[in-house]
């Protein structure tokens, strides 16, 4: 139902995370019995995540033990790990950066030139250490360096931009066609984002195997404030999940929904699930990570663009290995560690045994659901405060 923002323009109410709740259902089940496991394309997955390509949380050492783990790792290769044959100095400076110095610092850095040697490079390093090896390139430069990372055995490509879409339209370029691009790659592709059904859908048509729901709500993200432009995560992801049904009717094709952003706790992924993603994006919560590049720093793709930045660069506290925040143990309880076996534990709760059986749970609007009862936590900023 739309609601009226005033009398020339409606619009439909939105929901974020926090908004809502996932409710249980009649049974319960064993969390070992609890399937979660997916099929991205051809390909199959332990864990039905995704790490963001950001260079603060993905490089060659971080993919391969999310790899290890269950994981898919995407290499960021228009990122500081193709600009640099030596990154490791490049981190340390942007770690020590001040606040008002950062966003300048970075688009200095990220002035140095793309290498296609380096990204060759880094794809047969992950391939050597015997993990899948997945890569992001943003619309206008994909065709001029995906074949480096193919030659170098790249498995799954990521054709990723703010919003992407299979329409661009330009007057000075030819733009890139989605449809005739996927259809002569001889590998998957993941497009996105978006944050609509019809979008969803466009991209879901152009032969895609996974589409990224999400615009704006990472961490370091600013695009809502920027452009204002945006979705929140609930509505966003349950759109596109009714665009992969009309599109499964009408093809015959499955296409993997992703929840690109937005997600810090095992509640949150757990959420993204029950809206209908099939697997999520994540990561702020890996730049937490000991193995992180950043240093306990996290920025966005779009921080450094040299005319009109869209993310920040944020400190992120250090709090475990990426085995302990990916599949425990957990020492704290505020749901940033552990993240799989928490996405578990609640599907078990509420009853259900796969990922595409928890896509059906009931949720409910709940605005009051992480503040009910919570004031002693609050108070003393502990647990859910």
């Amino acid at each position: 139902m739309n609601i009226e923002i005033g009398k020339g323009k409606e619009g439909r109410r939105a929901y974020g995370f926090d908004d809502i709740a996932i409710v249980p259902s009649r049974r319960t089940r064993d969390p070992e019995d609890v399937d979660i496991s997916w099929e991205l394309g051809p390909i199959k997955l332990e864990l039905p995540m995704l790490a963001s390509a950001m260079d603060g949380v993905v490089d060659v050492k971080s993919a391969v033990e999310i790899g290890k783990t269950g994981g898919l790792a995407v290499l960021n290769l228009e990122g500081l790990q193709t600009r640099y044959e030596e990154p490791a100095p490049v981190f340390k400076k942007i770690a020590s950066f001040s606040r008002e110095e950062a966003t300048r610092g970075l688009q200095k850095i990220y002035g140095e030139s793309i290498k296609p040697e380096l990204i060759t490079k880094r794809i047969k390093e992950i391939k050597e250490k015997g993990v899948l090896a997945a890569a992001s390139l943003t619309p206008q430069h994909v065709e001029k360096y995906y074949k480096y990372a193919l030659d170098a055995g790249l498995d799954i490509l990521v054709v990723q931009g703010t919003v992407i879409s299979a329409e661009h339209v330009s007057s000075r370029v030819k733009p890139l066609d989605l449809n005739e691009f996927i259809a002569e790659i001889p590998i998957p592709v993941v497009a996105g984002g978006c944050a609509s059904y019809s979008t969803a859908l466009h991209l879901m048509r152009t032969g895609a195997v996974g589409v990224l729901v999400g615009v704006g709500p990472g961490a370091a993200c600013t695009t809502r404030g920027v452009l204002g432009i945006g979705v929140p995560q609930a509505t966003a992801i349950a759109d596109a999940a009714a665009a992969r049904t009309t599109h499964l009717d009408e093809t015959g094709k499955y296409v993997s929904v992703i929840a690109d952003g937005g997600m810090r706790t095992g509640g949150d992924i757990a959420k993204a699930i029950a809206c209908g993603a099939d697997g999520v994006m994540i990561g702020s919560p890996i730049a937490r990570a000991k193995e992180a590049p950043g240093l306990g720093y996290h920025w966005g793709m779009a921080t450094f663009h040299p005319e009109l930045p869209r993310g920040t660069r944020v400190k992120t506290e250090i709090i475990g290995t990426l085995k302990e925040i990916l599949a425990g143990p957990a020492y704290e309880n505020d749901g940033t560690l552990n993240l799989f076996v928490a996405l578990k534990m609640s599907m078990a709760t509420c009853g259900y045994e796969n990922i595409k059986a928890f896509q059906k749970a009931e949720v409910m609007v709940a605005p009051a659901l992480k503040t009910e009862g919570k004031l002693l936590q609050q108070a003393q900023g502990v647990g859910m405060g």
